[in-house]
């Protein structure tokens, strides 16, 4: 459960708002164009999830960062590698973290 786990820890660690929601049919949150309007960054955890994310929702990510985290789907909610891994991820996202990675680009 990486989207629910992401939304609980961004706001301590970036200090920012933070939601989750889903591109899959069975997702509990679906995406959709009101929650893209309310992001100011937009991050995934895979990167077939951004090409999906753009081909869905292309103009409406005009403006908006986006970020692949690169987190495999093999944790539960709250597991502790998972928050690591987060944890070091948001490092490259926190305001003064220097250059942008190649997984960050402008929608």
């Amino acid at each position: 459960m990486r989207s629910p786990t992401t939304a609980d820890i961004a706001p301590r660690l970036l200090g920012v708002e933070a939601d989750c929601a889903g591109l899959g049919a069975d997702a509990d949150v679906p995406i959709d164009p009101d929650r893209i309007a309310w992001a100011d960054v937009i991050a995934v955890m895979e990167r077939s999830h951004l090409s999906r994310l753009k081909r869905r929702f292309g103009p409406g990510l005009r403006g908006k960062r986006l970020v692949c985290l690169d987190v495999p789907d093999r944790y539960g909610v709250h597991d502790p590698d998972l928050v690591a891994l987060l944890t070091r991820r948001f490092s490259r996202l926190a305001p003064g973290a220097g250059s942008q990675s190649e997984a960050t680009e402008r929608g």
